[in-house]
């Protein structure tokens, strides 16, 4: 048989519907491109949001740092002042007291809500029959509104309360205490309502970092007889530290600006022992009128806020590096 042969025969066995479809094909390869693709960007649609986003979010900033700088009462007309705002702010012991409360307050929130959500995730990565359930019901409170958790909390904590009434029950009388009352308790109190309210969202994103943990390399670990502590703090934690990262920066920048527990709870009181920079802006601004001085307040916080995240994030990553 020729090579002529040959070939026609594979044109005649070649379905007559193959030709029409490469054909279909070759001919939308030289179509030019759809409608659609002509069409001019549609970028504009986002404009109305962008500027909504600028106006409420920026350009409220923008003001308030200009009233930080003069004695705007509210109402009227206002004077530059220069920077007698920040200089009465920084001799004022009630400022001093509420940056030593705000800094403490962030850092308890940091460590505990870092410390148990990391620890809640460790458990419930496993394979527990109740582990979405219980997931859902850790997290819940943080999708709960801050001032109906802490007036629910104040009912606990109140003197006679839920709280002591149990203490007094279990015959523990001296510990029966005005938890929000006391100065020496009152921080404490609120550091536990806003650490229990926050620590799902950390467990949240610490589950989402060991989801991207190897198995594989915790079997060979347990394979070669390493413990399960030493699992966790030789291959889990430092797989983690972008993880962790995130999360510190997080819960540090959501602690610096605790507001509407504090308020809730003890309205700064008792003798300013939980007065915070949030809630002593709030105070100045809109109980005194003095909203050039609160305006100073509120950018000496925000100031705050960006130097201590930049600060961790850069301490953090040159640990991961």
């Amino acid at each position: 048989m020729t090579t002529s042969t040959k070939r026609v025969e594979r044109h005649a066995v070649r379905p007559a519907g193959s030709r029409e479809l490469g054909r279909a094909v070759s001919d939308s390869r030289r179509a030019p491109r759809s409608g659609a693709a002509r069409r001019p960007a549609t970028w504009w649609w986002a404009v109305p949001a962008v500027i909504l986003t600028i106006g409420i979010q920026y350009l409220g900033v923008g003001a308030g740092s200009v009233f930080a700088f003069t004695d705007w009462s509210g109402l009227g007309t206002f004077n530059f002042v220069g920077f007698d705002n920040f200089a009465t702010a920084f001799r004022s012991p009630e400022i001093i007291q509420a940056l030593w409360n705000t800094l403490l307050l962030a850092v308890c929130f940091v460590v505990f809500t870092n410390v148990f959500g990391l620890g809640l995730a460790v458990v419930l990565n496993r394979t527990l029959k109740s582990r979405y359930f219980l997931r859902v019901l850790i997290f819940l409170p943080v999708v709960l509104s801050p001032l109906g958790v802490a007036y629910v909390w104040k009912f606990i904590f109140q003197p006679n309360g839920p709280l002591n009434e149990v203490l007094r029950a279990m015959g523990r009388d001296s510990w029966a205490v005005a938890w929000l009352g006391d100065p020496h308790t009152a921080l404490w109190t609120i550091a536990v309502v806003v650490v229990w309210q926050n620590i799902g969202l950390t467990m949240v994103i610490y589950l989402a970092g060991l989801a991207t943990v190897p198995p594989e390399l915790e079997e060979a670990a347990a394979v070669d007889g390493a413990s399960a502590w030493s699992r966790f703090r030789r291959i889990v934690l430092p797989l983690l530290r972008p993880t962790i990262v995130i999360a510190s920066a997080l819960t540090l920048i959501q602690g610096l600006r605790i507001f509407d527990q504090v308020l809730a709870l003890t309205g700064g009181g008792p003798f300013n022992s939980t007065q915070t920079l949030a809630t002593l802006v709030y105070k100045e601004t809109f109980v005194n009128g003095r909203f050039g001085y609160g305006s100073a307040l509120s950018l000496i916080l925000t100031l705050l806020i960006i130097v201590a995240a930049i600060l961790q994030v850069t301490l953090l990553r040159q640990r991961e590096d």
